[in-house]
């Protein structure tokens, strides 16, 4: 067993302090992914600073009507939250999709954000990975990929974000607060992830003495309608193969705005940008929707064993967006 020391923060200052002075420290929340890498050797920190007492549980409504979730608040907490069941179903949805009810009452939002990738090579340390040891290869290429990215992925690594609920977060346009020694920025979450490149071992561009503090959704706009389907391969407790969260604004049968992010394909969450700038002012239905997807998805790189996500996520961006459009036509 490795020895660790275990301290309580008791302000984000004294957090930031504590985590910027030590390169090897990391920040303990509800822990549903920390621990369950530390125990497999994965990582290996000398100090845990729990955050859990941090005055960051609240979720707020801002003047301007966008949704302020403390990074503390837990995944069942925020799922069951009456605005965003409301404003936000996708969000709801992709929560409650991910992992069992005990889970998500100790995950927390900021945590949720950090999770690593269950690719079979990064999860043994037995084994080679660019991702927990850069320049020791990608065995997962020739290997076992099935589950792994189909787009944005390089040669250094193919690894997919587990994340249900940071998909959602992307197709809401969410932005996430960070707070570091000197001053707290806000970054758009397609910026707060990062594709692998060369460098696989960042998941993210958050700096060392950096931590989440907040997660800021801005108002849908009127008539638009959401929802989040994952194929996975059994019904519960498992991590997407593919997924999609989806806003769509139609109005007289055509497309007003539409935002797409999918799950599953790539190192962060892949908002869908080709495809929703394709169908901008098109007819909503089914051949625009399959066109729209396949520009998207001409970017593809397929392994061995996992192209059949082009068409699996063909169709199911396709039949999710079919089935928000009757629920959400303002004929």
């Amino acid at each position: 067993m490795k020895t660790f020391e275990y301290d309580a923060a008791t302000t984000v200052d004294d957090a930031v302090a504590r985590l910027a002075e030590n390169e090897n420290a990391m920040l303990l929340g509800g822990g549903t992914n920390l621990v369950d890498l530390m125990k497999l050797g994965v990582v290996g920190p000398t100090t845990l600073i729990d955050v859990t007492r941090l005055p960051l549980r609240d979720i707020d409504i801002s003047d301007d009507g966008s949704l302020r979730i403390g990074a503390g608040v837990s995944n069942s907490d925020l799922a069951v939250h009456p605005v965003v069941r409301q404003r936000y179903p996708v969000l709801s949805r992709a929560l409650l999709s991910g992992a069992s009810g005990q889970l998500r009452n100790m995950a927390t939002t900021g945590g949720n954000l950090f999770q690593r990738t269950r690719c079979v090579y990064f999860m043994d340390s037995s084994k080679p990975c660019n991702k927990r040891e850069p320049g020791s290869g990608c065995p997962a290429r020739a290997g076992e990929h099935r589950n792994l990215a189909i787009l944005g992925a390089s040669q250094a690594c193919v690894a997919t974000h587990p994340s249900d609920m940071a998909v959602a977060l992307s197709a809401l346009d969410a932005r996430v607060v960070v707070r570091g020694v000197d001053a707290e920025r806000t970054l758009a979450i397609d910026d707060f992830y990062r594709l692998p490149g060369d460098a696989p071992e960042r998941d993210n561009t958050v700096a060392r003495g950096e931590i989440v503090t907040a997660i800021e959704i801005p108002l849908p706009a009127e008539g638009t309608v959401s929802t989040y389907r994952k194929v996975r391969d059994r019904q519960s407790y498992a991590f997407a193969v593919a997924s999609i969260a989806a806003t769509l604004d139609v109005e007289d049968g055509i497309v007003r705005g539409v935002s797409i992010a999918l799950g599953g394909v790539a190192h962060k969450p892949w908002r869908a940008r080709t495809a929703e700038h394709a169908l901008l002012g098109a007819a909503a239905d089914d051949a625009s929707f399959r066109r729209a997807i396949a520009l998207e998805l001409e970017a593809a790189e397929p392994l061995r064993d996992n192209a059949f996500k082009v068409p699996l996520v063909t169709n199911l961006v396709t039949r999710t967006l079919l089935e928000l459009t009757k629920s959400g036509d303002r004929s």
